[in-house]
Formats: C-alpha cells, sequence, structure tokens
C-alpha cells in the first residue's frame, strides 16, 4: 500500500539563505512566517517572485480592500480554506466585517462595485478565465478600463498560486479558520 508524502512546514533552518532572509522580512512585517509562505520557502526562488508579484498585483488600481474582496472571491471559488481564513483576517484589518468578508467570499455584497470585482473574481476563478460576455461587461460598465482588467487578471493568478500550493500541500491553517 502507498502512503502519502506529508508535506511539513520548514524551520527557518531548512531552508536556503535566500528563504531565510525572506522569513526575518515577513516576521520583521507580519510578526510571523505565515505557514503556506514558509512552505512556499522550500523554494526561495518561488517565495521571493510569489512575494514581489502578489505584493504588487492590482495596486496601480484596486485599493487594499478591493484587492482583498477579489483574493476572497477567488479562494472561494478554488475552495482554499487557508486562504479564506488568511484573507478574511486581513479583510478585518482593512475594514470589513465578519459577515462583509462572507459576502464577499460568495459574490453577494451589495456594494455594486464590490459585487462586480467578486463575481467576476468568482467567474474567471472556476471557468479558468472563460467569464460569460455579461460579467466582463459589467466590469468595463462600471468604469475600469483594460489595464484595470489585466491588474484584476494579476490579482487573481496571484492568489490562486497560493490557493493551489495550499490544495497541494495541505499545510496546517495558522489563522482563525474559515469554511
Amino acid at each position: 500500500m502507498n502512503t502519502l508524502t506529508q508535506i511539513t512546514v520548514p524551520v527557518k533552518e531548512e531552508v536556503s539563505q535566500e528563504s531565510q532572509v525572506i522569513f526575518d522580512q515577513l516576521k520583521a512585517q507580519m510578526g510571523m512566517v505565515p505557514n503556506l509562505y514558509a512552505t512556499i520557502g522550500y523554494s526561495g526562488n518561488a517565495l521571493g517572485n510569489f512575494l514581489s508579484f502578489s505584493g504588487n498585483a492590482g495596486k496601480d488600481v484596486f485599493s487594499k480592500k478591493e484587492i482583498e474582496a477579489i483574493k476572497l472571491a477567488t479562494s472561494e471559488a478554488n475552495n482554499c480554506v487557508y486562504c479564506k481564513s488568511a484573507h478574511t483576517a486581513l479583510a478585518k484589518m482593512n475594514g470589513f466585517s465578519d459577515e462583509e468578508a462572507e459576502q464577499l467570499r460568495h459574490a453577494t455584497i451589495a456594494d455594486e462595485k464590490l459585487n462586480v470585482l467578486t463575481s467576476l473574481a468568482k467567474e474567471v476563478a472556476s471557468k479558468a478565465g472563460h467569464v460569460s460576455d455579461e460579467t466582463r461587461e459589467r466590469f468595463f460598465a462600471i468604469g475600469y478600463d483594460e489595464k484595470a482588467l489585466i491588474e484584476f487578471i494579476s490579482v487573481v493568478i496571484s492568489v490562486t498560486f497560493t490557493n493551489y500550493t495550499h490544495a497541494l500541500t495541505q499545510v496546517e491553517v495558522d489563522f482563525p479558520v474559515v469554511h
């Protein structure tokens, strides 16, 4: 009988010097190294590239609240407990209530702009980018342009990386768990 390879969260001494430096930066910024980031740290190259990409994705167009909304809806569509939990905590730090965070995850929030963003994120994630014309046009109808669409895709892709990483590693969630 085959046994499954258990992926464990590495400690600082188990990763490359490149990852160790990033772990120190994360700890200074966040007070911790989230388990998922530590696991990505098995590859210093992947961790550094991910943090750079994710940290810049969408910030030229969207507010922090809008970025969290996109990430929550994408993580819900990808059924990532880790990212739903982490981004719910971040959404609350950015002024959303628990109820609003849940509405963002399910694309049911009343705010029109956030509803458009979360509906598009949900559809992009669940249909590998092949969205309905109606969903796509709602995005443009509320005032976004082509640059915003590309920035939007970058946010979806950045959180999809962590969604998939958790799906494949199943490391322990170190945030208050949201199902």
